[in-house]
């Protein structure tokens, strides 16, 4: 065999990784915070003409104020199935209807609140690590191919440090971003 078949592709292995964490922000911009953001509203789906619809393709999502997120929903027949599907998102938020204007303002988390979103928080983070250690079990298995077929201990001893450096650099960037999501929670 030769030696480009017995390495492992570190690039997907990467790859995969940040696609792990890229999934944890994603998850971690849904979860309210004391202030308003349009990427709190992505997730809700409208039953608009005859299918579900994300809620930014019916209408313009802002944030005007720090504790206001606006929907301008562009079809007016719309406007009623927007704050349908707003209150049965579950985002604990009550809209106010003005004309095509549909106003979400966000209120105050309680110290509960905040420690329950927390706990949600550190859930998201603990998800993504497991992710990563799949990635990582998934390059060892390659790693154990490899050594079967004719790998050298030593070359295998190398490869192995280098998926499980980028094991640990990966599961430190979710720690610093859980702990960052944490202290934005936690913040008055």
């Amino acid at each position: 065999m030769s030696e480009e078949d017995l390495s492992i592709d570190l690039d997907d292995l990467n790859r995969r990784m940040d696609g792990a964490l890229a999934a944890l922000r994603t998850e971690f911009a849904s979860l309210r915070t004391g202030r308003a953001s349009a990427s709190m509203v992505e997730p809700v789906m409208v039953d608009a003409y005859g299918s579900l619809t994300p809620i930014n393709q019916v209408g313009t999502v802002n944030v005007p104020e720090p504790r206001m997120v606006t929907i301008n929903v562009w079809d007016k027949s719309l406007v009623n199935k927007v704050e349908k599907a707003i209150m049965e998102s579950g985002l604990g938020i009550n809209p106010q209807t003005n004309g095509t204007i549909i106003m979400l303002p966000i209120p105050e988390l309680n110290e509960e609140r905040r420690r329950e979103l927390t706990k949600v928080a550190a859930q998201y983070a603990e998800h993504a690590r497991v992710a990563i250690r799949n990635v990582r079990r998934d390059g060892m298995d390659q790693l154990k191919k490899a050594k079967a077929a004719g790998m050298s201990e030593d070359d295998n001893k190398i490869w192995s440090d280098e998926v499980q450096e980028l094991t640990n650099a990966a599961i430190a960037r979710v720690d610093k971003a859980l702990e960052h999501k944490q202290q934005e929670i936690m913040q008055v």
